[in-house]
């Protein structure tokens, strides 16, 4: 129970917390129609096609709306009268593995296109008298609340919730014009965030396409340009004036062990972010106490997961002067013929990641490995070192307003968060008009 507005004057206390003395504490089967639905995917002919919200729709989207990847599926006449998503519905998820991932939230915002609701999830329906949907949503987006459902759940390997305990839970409602006054503030913030996260995919889109570009010489900057010939490889044209040396001719392998068993951080290699500290990444320790055996990476040099490098588990150490990797990976660094960060962007693209697929298939050493000897054998798009610079600085600019934009939603959803304690609560209160 929520202790925020504790002895207050003009406050009282409920079971729900301490709320406004003009808010209601009402069970949701006074306000609004709950449904469970029991719909999974069919596949018998002889019902009817449906597109079938399910619990992955829900558990990453607040919104629920026409451009969502449903799942194609089948369904009665009587399923599709009784579990038809509506416009102003709220969706949660009614059971999972985890008690923490009961009562997920998501508003059905518009009108949708022959859509029900699947199975693991619950309608609730508000009746607009005293419930406003879009409201309630926002209501089950705080934490006490999802806390309070999940202490409703039974199970043991799976929670769940019934539709008795969920017809009986009880929620603070303001009257209803604060409700809509509220959801309408709250949203806002909805709208900004969804903005932001808009520019983050357009230019995630355009450094995609950049790095295509730049990376393979489609596009250049024209004081590099010596001839407008290109040269054929056997993963396509680049330009006639860049090299394409093996990478054995412009980087060497190095395995410094940590001899000294000196406390430095331990890294580990990731698809998408390269090398990270393994403690702060997985949260807990998941390699030897004993690290002497561990080889040392230095700033500026390449270490990758000799068993997994088909997946693009590749990265260059630019945020330590010095980490540990496990004895299992291969560390190598780069001659002064290299811009490092030019090359581990190349490292970086999906061909890389092919094309260390394909020699890790082909690779004799060990199954499902790719040591030293047949990495240094795959050849890389070479421009001169001042346009290796210059291409990696262009895609760098782009990645800081990436990185720039995603700290303004993280700022946002923050924001959000506060208000929504304050506002939910009673806390602060609007003016209606």
């Amino acid at each position: 129970m929520s202790k925020l507005n504790k002895n207050r004057p003009g406050y009282k206390k409920t079971k729900v917390g301490w709320i406004p003395e003009d808010w209601q504490l009402r069970p949701l089967e006074k306000c609004a129609v709950v449904s469970f639905s029991n719909v999974d995917k069919k596949t018998n002919d002889k019902e009817l096609p449906v597109k079938l919200c399910n619990y992955t729709n829900v558990y990453y989207n607040e919104l629920i709306m026409n451009n969502l990847d449903f799942m194609e599926a089948t369904a009665t006449k009587t399923e599709i009268e009784k579990f038809s998503l509506k416009k102003g519905d709220v969706i949660i998820t009614k059971d999972s593995e985890a008690a923490d991932d009961i009562a997920v939230p998501a508003f059905v915002a518009e009108k949708l296109d022959n859509v029900i609701c699947g199975y693991h999830l619950a309608i609730i329906r508000p009746n607009g008298k005293v419930l406003f949907g879009n409201f309630l949503s926002k209501i089950f987006q705080l934490h006490t609340v999802r806390h309070y459902f999940s202490t409703l759940a039974n199970g043991v390997t799976r929670f769940g919730l019934t539709t008795q305990s969920t017809l009986h839970a009880q929620i603070s409602l303001p009257p209803l014009p604060e409700q809509k006054k509220i959801a309408e503030i709250l949203s806002a913030w909805d709208r900004a965030i969804e903005q932001v996260g808009k520019l983050i995919t357009a230019k995630t889109k355009l450094k995609k396409a950049l790095m295509q570009q730049l990376l393979t010489g489609n596009r250049r900057f024209d004081e590099f340009v010596k001839t407008s010939n290109k040269q054929i490889t056997r993963y396509g044209a680049i330009p006639a004036d860049w090299d394409y040396p093996k990478v054995g001719e412009v980087a060497k392998e190095v395995s410094t062990r940590n001899t000294n068993g000196d406390n430095v951080p331990v890294l580990s290699c990731t698809k998408y972010d390269g090398l990270v500290e393994s403690l702060k990444y997985f949260g807990r320790q998941v390699f030897s106490k004993d690290t002497s055996t561990y080889k040392i990476v230095k700033r500026g040099q390449f270490a990758y997961a000799t068993n997994h490098i088909e997946e693009g588990s590749i990265g260059m150490l630019d945020f330590l002067d010095e980490g540990l990797v496990s004895p299992m990976y291969t560390v190598f660094q780069t001659g002064n013929r290299v811009y490092a960060p030019f090359l581990y962007k190349v490292f970086k693209t999906e061909l890389y990641r092919h094309i260390f697929e394909v020699n890790t298939s082909a690779s004799v050493n060990r199954r499902g490995s790719l040591r030293w000897h047949g990495f240094s054998l795959i050849h890389v798009p070479l421009p001169l070192l001042d346009e290796q610079k210059k291409i990696s600085d262009a895609i760098d600019s782009i990645d800081n307003e990436i990185k720039l934009l995603e700290k303004q939603v993280d700022t946002l959803q923050q924001q959000k968060k506060g208000l929504m304690q304050k506002l939910l609560t009673g806390n602060i209160r609007v003016k209606t008009d």
